[in-house]
């Protein structure tokens, strides 16, 4: 799904809603979605099959971001803690809708998934595909300033009822911290754009405090932003077909696919490399793939898995 900027042809209906057939009202307070008051109301909010229909009419007065997950997917759970975080320092900007595909196959079927975490935007009805699997929380933040923009060029200014009470309701989180100021300097620097501000401030950060473990990963998901910034992946794909040893080839599409949410497809290409390569050209592709076990977090399920991959590349 695109991270590109969006355009006002990205409202073409880019997904078949006609199978949402609005259902029956539902016969007491058991039915229907439990945490969605009567009016849609909150920041965060959950999506049901009864529920879904005045949910996606609500984007025609603020914008609706939708991501479909499961709970048998612990990397798609977190992935909905990062949206939820986002969605509250946005402070009301759009509204964030949490679909358990398991518990709601009408939607499932209606969104035509493959696999979850797999995330949408709404504007004035009409949905946009935002991104297929998980992303960093600082690509996460560009991708809805793109869809606010998008919601503005259409009128779509409005701002979400119900703020962080109906989202604790809900049972999301209390509202964050406020982010310390180097950190704060970095994620402001991210929305405006200016990546070059944000790498400094994050390595300020790290001058401050070398244990600080949010400022290394923000600044791994920067530099992931910087490296693939204008890059063409069609192109970059056939480059690098071109080329199996070039490792700064491998390298390219190794971060696009990982900004796509493709984090095995990224892993498993340089493990490769690693292979087929000797020397330094191996040791960089090596490393590359260490710093983008940093982006996708240590503790990742898939990073373990490919470490060992890995190692047996290498002996």
């Amino acid at each position: 799904m695109s991270h590109q900027p969006f355009t006002a042809a990205a409202l073409r209906g880019a997904v078949d809603l006609s199978s949402l057939k609005r259902p029956a009202p539902p016969a007491g307070p058991a039915s229907g979605a439990a945490s969605t008051s009567a009016d849609g109301a909150g920041l965060v909010i959950e999506g049901t099959d009864a529920s879904i229909r005045e949910v996606i009419a609500a984007s025609d007065r603020h914008p609706v971001v939708m991501v479909l997950w499961s709970p048998r997917l612990q990397e798609s759970a977190d992935f909905v803690t990062t949206l939820g975080s986002v969605a509250r320092r946005y402070g009301g900007r759009f509204q964030l809708v949490t679909v358990d595909v398991d518990a709601n196959p009408t939607i499932l079927q209606a969104f035509q998934v493959q696999a979850v975490p797999v995330s949408f935007a709404f504007v004035q009805s009409q949905p946009v595909p935002l991104f297929e699997g998980v992303q960093p929380e600082a690509q996460v933040a560009a991708v809805i300033d793109q869809v606010l923009q998008l919601a503005a060029q259409h009128g779509v200014t409005g701002t979400v009822p119900g703020g962080d009470g109906a989202a604790a309701e809900a049972g999301e989180p209390e509202p964050e911290q406020p982010l310390p100021p180097l950190h704060q300097k970095a994620f402001d620097a991210i929305e405006a754009g200016d990546l070059d501000t944000a790498a400094a401030a994050y390595r300020e950060a790290l001058a401050q405090s070398p244990a600080d473990t949010d400022a290394k990963l923000g600044l791994a998901q920067v530099g992931l932003m910087q490296r693939t910034q204008g890059a063409d992946l069609q192109a970059a794909r056939a480059a690098a077909a071109a080329a199996p040893t070039d490792v700064d080839a491998q390298i390219l599409v190794a971060d696009l696919d990982l900004l796509g949410g493709h984090v095995e497809d990224a892993f498993l290409r340089l493990i490769d490399t690693v292979r087929v390569t000797a020397d330094a050209d191996r040791n960089k592709a090596r490393e590359h793939l260490v710093e983008l076990f940093e982006v996708v977090g240590v503790t990742d399920e898939r990073v373990a898995r490919a470490r060992k991959s890995l190692m047996s590349a290498l002996f």
